[in-house]
């Protein structure tokens, strides 16, 4: 697809389309190697995503063992073995110091910047990708390409639309997900490559909330609020159960939240299937439901139920609130019934949340399209890289892990491909 305009390796030039740790990273090892780099990016400035990402702490990666780390990306764990196999979340990190910034293991082996900024991360690659050549184009979207195999490049900028055919002897798509989208991956760039038979797995939101029809007085009392320590079980496709401990998040829509996160794709994926999912949630994960029932078999005298509760089990206003709301009031009048409640109360969820409020993207480019070195085998001299790819990985470092990996994977595709144009 794309045209040599030379053999010459001062002369060959690279066009990465996409400005986020994929396509960056693709930048760094393209450039290290001699060849010209121009990076395009339809959004004012680069890695915004990632900049966003790292507002609250920028988890960059993680410290478990690599097998674990590998197991993290599920169905998609054959496809990307290789690339992380190359480039593992150690090597990100010895990557990471190279650019004078520190790291530290918090406590739940997520891996940090040393300040918890992604900011000065950015700053000092941008530096070293400017001093290795790397030309930046902001403002700049990618609309597809020309008879001739150029690109066609939309400029956008000073408030005008500009159309730009440019030469490349190779390319490297690193163009996202379709997460938010204000902040430049629309997930445009699936149609562009259907239109060339590329086989794409369409877009799904993962690491997304979830939609549950609350009462107005549940919403109105505890949209917003923290739903803390306990275990939420989900049951994928094969009948399998997974259980999280950690905490939720109350929605005026719903359910979401870091746990609710680490089980979206199986509670996606059994409401693409069966139209709705179920969420079991454990309120009191620390004790047993009979050590409930033998506190709740204690006389009560004149307190209400929510009252002795609260005093018997320490449970906190909105676990009691959410138990009201989920069960009937039969079951305050059984003991044991409302122990066995306590330990698994039961959600009904009947859709997630818009793929654009996501964190991150299921499906993408499917990988029977690419060949080992990220090339696309129906146009060749096209590399893809990063979210546009079909995988997905909970939070906690993993999906950037993936992306800076198969941009690199991408990278040296992209100069083993020039090096063979050469030869």
């Amino acid at each position: 697809m794309p045209q040599s305009t030379s053999l010459n390796s001062h002369s060959l030039r690279v066009a990465i389309i996409g400005g986020g740790p994929a396509g960056l990273m693709a930048a760094e090892v393209i450039a290290s190697a001699g060849f010209k780099v121009s990076l395009y990016d339809a959004m004012p400035s680069v890695g915004r995503k990632f900049l966003l990402a790292g507002v609250g702490g920028m988890n960059i990666t993680h410290s478990e063992s690599h097998e674990k780390l590998l197991a993290r990306y599920a169905n998609a764990t054959p496809f990307l073995t290789s690339y992380l196999n190359e480039f593992s979340s150690e090597q990100l990190r010895d990557w990471i110091h190279g650019l004078g910034v520190e790291t530290f293991v918090g406590s739940s082996g997520r891996v940090f910047p040393r300040d918890m900024k992604a900011a000065p991360l950015l700053r000092a690659w941008l530096h070293r990708l400017r001093e290795l050549g790397v030309e930046f184009y902001p403002r700049h979207r990618w609309n597809g390409w020309e008879d001739d195999g150029s690109l066609r490049i939309i400029d956008q900028q000073n408030n005008e639309h500009v159309e730009k055919n440019i030469a490349a002897d190779a390319v490297v798509l690193a163009l996202g997900g379709a997460s938010w989208q204000r902040l430049g991956s629309d997930g445009a760039w699936v149609n562009l490559l259907r239109e060339e038979d590329i086989a794409i797995a369409d877009l799904l939101p993962s690491n997304c909330g979830f939609e549950t029809p609350w009462s107005e007085k549940f919403k109105q009392e505890f949209s917003g609020a923290p739903l803390q320590t306990i275990n939420l079980t989900a049951v994928d496709q094969k009948g399998v159960a997974h259980t999280i401990r950690g905490e939720a998040m109350i929605a005026n829509t719903g359910i979401e939240g870091t746990s609710v996160y680490a089980l979206s794709a199986m509670l996606r994926d059994s409401i693409i299937a069966t139209g709705n999912a179920e969420l079991t949630i454990d309120l009191l994960p620390d004790l047993s439901a009979e050590k409930i029932q033998s506190l709740l078999n204690k006389p009560r005298g004149k307190n209400s139920a929510s009252n002795f509760l609260r005093k018997q089990l320490n449970l906190p206003s909105i676990k009691l609130s959410l138990l009201r709301e989920l069960t009937p009031v039969t079951i305050w009048q059984d003991n044991s019934k409302l122990a066995q409640a306590i330990k698994n109360l039961r959600l009904q969820l009947n859709d997630y949340r818009p793929i654009d409020e996501a964190i991150s993207t299921a499906g993408g480019i499917q990988s029977t399209e690419l060949n080992n070195q990220l090339m696309l085998e129906k146009l060749r001299g096209v590399f893809c890289a990063g979210e546009m790819l079909d995988w997905e990985a909970p939070t906690g470092g993993y999906l950037l892990t993936a992306c800076f990996a198969t941009g690199r994977a991408a990278g040296f595709g992209v100069v083993d491909y020039l090096r063979q144009t050469q030869s």
